[in-house]
């Protein structure tokens, strides 16, 4: 007799996924209707928990529908059970202050569908974050809770205090922390101005804690550390020389060259320059009017993207594919990082400030979108050229959990060279990351704007005990066609983000100043 399928379960508590996003972000509207649209998360905050600490997001899923959502970090005691808000705790909601080594799981956020209300959805995703504190033997969850009745009763209360003990006593009803308490939290506490935006609760939170019991009865247990990503990676920059060639095949024999030795060398990245593809311009072996090359150079992007894309499987490499610009549907040229990896799939990064020369010989036009990209090796960043100049752009990757940024440039000079590298190693030092510079050397004479070029290609690092002394992990000679390569230890700079000598991201003032990002 065959044996029947086992039957797939209606509703699941699981891990969320990049894929989830979307749900997420609708459930939030529904279930947050007094905030408005800024009840939900970005795509990026959404990216930014997922990648600083995928094993403490979680949904609940009715049907493949999203129908609860929690999102958790972790901190040190210190902060725990200190007085908080909930922006500077949580990094601006990306829980960019997740701490690998701390001690407590901090509750960020838990919403549920209204229509799933009273089929004990919240109660399993808390169960699930409980779990996920006794596996990695924390001490325990701490979260500011809502006091969504406390507008209502502020004449008759006159506190956050007061209206907390009768609550506590029975006095008063509130929903959330009775429901908190039935789940064993306990309230230590009222946070004031904790979120500002939450009119029901006047901006208060309940300062709730659950203790984990086990740990309690073993206090010199070591929490448990989870390792998402590999504690060494291998980066390769490839400094590439712009050459007339005849023919794309030509063209693909010398990137499938540089790509085949950093394979050799068991490199995780390889990174090629800013433009580098305008070499096939060349091969009309004519001047070729901007506007003319900018069409015929977009003719081969779909042969360039399947080029990369096989060469990054079959060799084992993920490859950040230099910027390649592009026309796209609605006629606008864009300058686009196409970033290729072993698994097979393709990124998009474009270039969101286009330079004075690039505006006026090609008329490209800047992107808005910003995005960390989850590879094999932990969420990356890149950031073309002209665009590792302006800090809220990085900063904007960091939150997203981007631990190294790859910047693939084009410089004619020195200056405008030095630009590009002095910058970038500022970006390294304020946001405890690494860098990797890749340009082009020689020239093209008969393409507009691409008459000489400088590079120093370079691998850089946050300036520390850990690192390298100067900041300078590897770098190439001056204006040689050559590769880079330098091992990153992300070891260490998840180290010095919470213990080096300075610890720019940790001691960020949110209270006073930070990057708001109102792009998608």
């Amino acid at each position: 007799m065959a044996q029947q399928p086992k039957p797939v379960p209606k509703l699941v508590v699981r891990n969320a996924v990049p894929a989830d996003i979307p749900g997420i972000r609708a459930l939030m509207i529904k279930a947050y209707p007094s905030f408005g649209d800024a009840a939900a998360y970005s795509e990026a905050q959404l990216r930014g928990q997922m990648h600083q600490f995928p094993e403490g997001q979680f949904v609940a899923a009715y049907e493949g529908q999203v129908i609860g959502y929690m999102a958790t970090f972790r901190i040190p005691e210190s902060l725990a059970l200190s007085k908080h808000d909930w922006t500077t705790m949580t990094g601006r909601g990306y829980a960019s202050r997740h701490d690998p080594q701390g001690d407590w799981i901090y509750g960020m956020d838990v919403c549920v569908d209204p229509d799933f209300r009273g089929q004990r959805i919240g109660q399993r995703l808390y169960t699930a974050r409980r779990r996920l504190c006794q596996d990695l033997r924390l001490k325990g969850i701490v979260f500011g809770g809502r006091m969504p009745n406390l507008a209502r009763r502020w004449n008759k209360v006159g506190s956050a205090e007061q209206y907390l003990e009768l609550v506590i006593a029975g006095k008063q009803r509130d929903p959330v922390i009775g429901f908190q308490v039935r789940n064993g939290f306990e309230p230590i506490g009222v946070l004031k101005d904790y979120l500002p935006a939450d009119q029901e609760s006047r901006g208060y939170a309940t300062h709730m804690v659950w203790r984990n019991p086990q740990v309690s009865a073993q206090p010199t247990s070591e929490p448990a550390r989870v390792m998402r990503r590999p504690r060494t990676v291998r980066v390769a920059a490839v400094q590439y020389q712009l050459r007339a060639i005849s023919s794309f095949e030509e063209f693909a024999h010398q990137v499938e060259y540089f790509v085949d030795v950093v394979a050799d060398y068991r490199a995780d990245f390889a990174v090629f320059p800013e433009l580098f593809t305008l070499q096939l311009m060349s091969i009309e072996n004519r001047k070729v009017p901007a506007a003319e090359a900018i069409a015929a150079l977009s003719s081969y992007t779909a042969r360039f993207k399947e080029m990369m894309s096989n060469l990054a499987v079959s060799y084992n490499v993920n490859i950040i594919g230099g910027s390649h610009p592009t026309r796209e549907a609605d006629g606008e040229v864009y300058n686009i990082s196409y970033v290729f990896l072993r698994d097979g799939s393709i990124h998009e990064q474009y270039k969101v400030h286009p330079t004075p020369n690039e505006r006026y010989w090609w008329s490209i036009r800047g992107g808005n979108r910003v995005n960390a990209i989850d590879t094999d090796c932990g969420p990356i960043g890149v950031a073309i050229c002209y665009d590792c100049e302006f800090p809220e752009q990085v900063r904007h990757l960091t939150d997203q959990g981007a631990a190294i940024l790859f910047v693939p440039f084009c410089t004619d000079e020195r200056q405008s060279y030095m630009r590009v590298r002095y910058c970038a190693a500022a970006r390294t030092v304020e946001n405890q990351c690494f860098a990797v510079l890749a340009g082009t050397v020689g020239n093209l004479p008969n393409v507009d704007n691409m008459d000489i070029q400088y590079a120093q290609s370079c691998v850089l690092t946050p300036c520390d005990f850990p690192f390298a002394r100067d900041g300078v992990a590897a770098e190439a000679a001056p204006n040689v066609e050559m590769v880079t390569i330098a091992d990153l230890a992300l070891d260490s700079l998840y180290a010095a983000r919470q213990g080096g000598t300075v610890q720019n991201l940790k001691d960020r003032r949110f209270d006073l100043y930070s990057v708001i990002w109102r792009g998608p």
